[in-house]
């Protein structure tokens, strides 16, 4: 368990120290280029954006040690004080200024999570059925054709279902590499969860690209952060078999609401 958590808040601190790595090249961009598709030719010669997509695979494969270790519901909380971790980052290096709101939301962040550890039981299942699997491969598809509708259309809540859609493909990354039998190259050969797993994410990130594109930060981060921690904590207590500890249901639930909502409230530091 221990080393699960640490795993998870390794990865959140990392990920916390990309974002602002990304923000810092994007904000190095020539005004020209603010808008233009050639934009990621431009920042994949910065360094920092380099080092930022190093970090990111860093903090991936730390959040699937605690994927693998840790319930769900606790590792996806997790992840989700890199938005604590980018906020504080954002004081020191880029000179941004928390006003209360912000400090109590990472403090909501904080507590939230210690209440959830203290709350977290034994990891449920890995091993999944192949209906599961078929639930969640059927899953993944319906998200891309609900995103390709939606990146269509011209309504106004554009940025805000893309969001919702790249959350559910964040949390089927999240459930596939959960469930994988097991991490070596023989293991994953035969794995249908790991083809779903870089699917999942490869397509959440491009719907997350695309909300971004539609509408401000905080519009399109707030639903991707509700969905892809709370789609995956419901997946394993109900059908994973993640478990809480006797008697401490009631501060888990505090823990994580607490945890959300202060994720939620730092969004927009999301991307700097």
């Amino acid at each position: 368990m221990l080393a699960g958590l640490s795993a998870a808040l390794a990865a959140a601190v990392v990920f916390g120290f990309a974002a602002i790595l990304q923000a810092r090249a994007v904000r190095r961009l020539p005004t020209s280029y603010a808008e233009s598709a050639g934009a990621l030719l431009v920042l994949l010669r910065q360094p920092l954006f380099l080092a930022a997509v190093a970090l990111n695979l860093v903090g991936f494969l730390l959040h699937l040690v605690a994927l693998r270790l840790v319930p769900l519901y606790l590792a996806q909380a997790g992840i989700s004080a890199s938005l604590a971790v980018a906020a504080l980052l954002a004081v020191l290096t880029l000179h941004e200024r928390l006003g209360p709101l912000d400090w109590l939301a990472v403090a909501a962040v904080t507590v939230g999570l210690v209440l959830l550890a203290g709350a977290s039981g034994d990891i449920g299942a890995v091993d999944a059925s192949g209906t599961f699997l078929t639930w969640l491969l059927a899953a993944i598809v319906a998200v891309a054709v609900g995103g390709y509708a939606v990146a269509r259309s011209r309504s106004r809540v554009a940025a805000t279902l893309l969001g919702f859609l790249a959350g559910l493909g964040f949390a089927g990354s999240g459930i596939a590499a959960r469930i994988l039998p097991g991490l070596t190259p023989a293991q994953l050969w035969d794995a249908p969860a790991a083809y779903a797993l870089p699917v999942s994410g490869g397509l959440a990130f491009v719907l997350y690209s695309l909300a971004l594109q539609r509408g401000s930060v905080t519009v399109a981060t707030a639903p991707m952060i509700v969905m892809q921690t709370l789609t995956p904590a419901t997946v394993g207590l109900a059908v994973l078999g993640d478990g809480v500890r006797d008697g401490w249901a009631a501060v888990g639930v505090v823990g994580f609401v607490l945890t959300l909502a202060g994720a939620i409230a730092l969004a927009r530091f999301e991307r700097g």
